[in-house]
């Protein structure tokens, strides 16, 4: 004869304080609290052994029949949504998340300082880079002790590595038709042979040897003298003739100079024009220090007259020309009028 636990509600013993409704041949996901139970009017068999939920009543079911306790896992309870739409259980979860976030970074943490007090541990990955250490001086970038080029007391012609003194009342303009390094006096006015024209008293530029193919410096500054001449004061680089073109030249001055330590040659004239007082012009012309064998050449104009500057600032600037970096550049020539 064969027994079977008939249906009804048993003690679930995966949920605590919960019943779940036995059908007779399998458990169902119906469940409810174990306080709503009502008295049971009638017996109801028992298992025995372990087998089958227990049961109140004096029919026992056979050994090794009836079902199985808690058969079906417990049904996920509804979630509950706190004020906002958020689920409640969300919160939880989340905390259980961070705690275990946590663990992990302590268990990180001791193991990057190995065990030793004296030893910082490693940056935060989710914190700032690291900075970089800044590059030696003078390893990748321009020579240690090299002057800026927006320093108002020097011009730098960083191309032939030289530095040469700006006089009080001069400046540097930012942008010139020749495109060379160049420096003139802050005031202008109109030319005195083409009024739509400004002209400047006094004009210095820096610039390579055009001369390439000639073998010193001698010789460069005599061929340059001319075109310096012709630029400054007859037609310029435009055609136009600010000055009426220039009329005659004297030639003052034809000598060896020492120029940024190297050995270099200065020519030196006083020009006419057919308008305006005229001027003086000078090129100077010296190895580059650089090393290199190009030659570099500086070129002077002074307005002659009472509105040029005095023509004792041609050697100040020419004895002020320094190497780029060298510590006494700077400072000589501060002191030239216009």
């Amino acid at each position: 004869m064969t027994h079977t636990t008939p249906p009804g509600w048993y003690p679930d013993t995966g949920l605590t304080a919960t019943e779940r409704w036995w059908d007779g041949a399998a458990w169902t996901a119906h469940t409810r609290p174990l306080d709503a139970v009502p008295q049971q009017s009638g017996p109801a068999p028992q298992g025995t052994g372990g087998f089958g939920p227990p049961q109140p009543g004096t029919h026992p079911v056979p050994h090794g029949f009836g079902p199985p306790p808690a058969p079906v896992p417990a049904p996920v309870p509804a979630v509950r949504r706190g004020p906002g739409g958020l689920p409640r259980a969300v919160p939880i979860a989340v905390g259980a998340v961070a705690a275990a976030a946590l663990a992990v970074t302590v268990v990180v943490a001791v193991v990057n300082s190995g065990g030793d007090s004296g030893t910082a541990p490693a940056p935060a990955a989710t914190g700032a880079p690291a900075s970089r250490p800044a590059t030696a001086a003078g390893k990748h970038g321009s020579k240690a002790g090299a002057p800026p080029a927006d320093d108002p007391s020097l011009l730098v012609d960083e191309l032939n590595g030289i530095t040469l003194p700006v006089p009080d009342g001069w400046e540097k303009p930012t942008s010139t038709v020749d495109d060379v390094t160049t420096m003139e006096t802050s005031h202008s006015y109109e030319c005195p042979g083409d009024s739509a024209s400004f002209c400047y008293h006094g004009r210095v530029t820096s610039r390579t040897a055009d001369e390439t193919e000639l073998p010193s410096a001698e010789a460069v500054a005599k061929a340059d003298i001319k075109d310096a001449a012709d630029s400054s004061y007859d037609r310029d680089l435009v055609g136009d003739l600010n000055y009426d073109g220039i009329t005659s030249h004297t030639r003052l001055e034809s000598r060896s100079v020492t120029v940024a330590g190297r050995t270099g040659y200065l020519v030196r004239w006083r020009v006419r024009t057919g308008a305006g007082p005229g001027g003086y012009v000078q090129t100077v012309a010296f190895p580059s220090p650089l090393g290199s064998e190009s030659m570099v050449v500086v070129r002077l104009a002074f307005d002659a007259g009472p509105d040029g500057p005095p023509l004792g600032g041609m050697d100040t600037i020419t004895s002020g020309i320094r190497p780029v970096g060298d510590a006494t550049s700077g400072g000589v020539g501060s002191s030239i009028g216009h």
